[in-house]
């Protein structure tokens, strides 16, 4: 009897390109959706998904993000000191000016796994607020991100 196998990707066979994404005029949720699908390696045809298919991608300009409404006053980052009145607040507004880079990393780490397999592929993240990036050597090919208009 003749049973067929399955392809299973093993650690050793993936490939692991380097991308980099200009963020300038882009949308922070539907550029954080794109980079976590890639990070996580949906875009390739062997994706699975207990694994860490993903390539490194490279998000330049993160200043120059935009987001739609008023969550530049509305939405905050909360953290807590671990001292009992601990709680300090910041807006989007103020993360933009102070840390750009973080909101990316931090809307991008939200939509990936919650275990140790999202916490290697945030490892292979990285997020300037400038133009320049420091990954020059790796030859990163340049991911134009169709941006999506609505149409009304």
């Amino acid at each position: 009897m003749d049973t067929t196998k399955s392809y299973m990707p093993s650690g050793k066979s993936i490939e692991r390109k380097w991308y980099v994404i200009d963020a300038e005029g882009q949308t922070l949720g539907r550029l954080s959706s794109a980079v976590a699908s890639i990070l996580k390696g949906k875009n390739k045809p062997t994706y699975t998904p207990f694994l860490d298919m993903g390539d490194n991608v490279i998000v330049i300009n993160a200043a120059k993000i935009k987001v739609t409404g008023k969550k530049l006053e509305q939405k905050l980052y909360i953290s807590h000191s671990d001292y009992p009145g601990g709680v300090r607040e910041t807006t989007l507004k103020e993360m933009l000016e102070k840390k750009p880079e973080e909101v990316i990393r931090m809307a991008v780490k939200g939509m990936l796994p919650k275990a140790a397999l999202g916490r290697e592929m945030i490892k292979k993240l990285h997020v300037y607020a400038g133009a320049e990036h420091e990954q020059q050597a790796q030859k990163p090919e340049v991911l134009v991100l169709e941006s999506i208009k609505k149409n009304y």
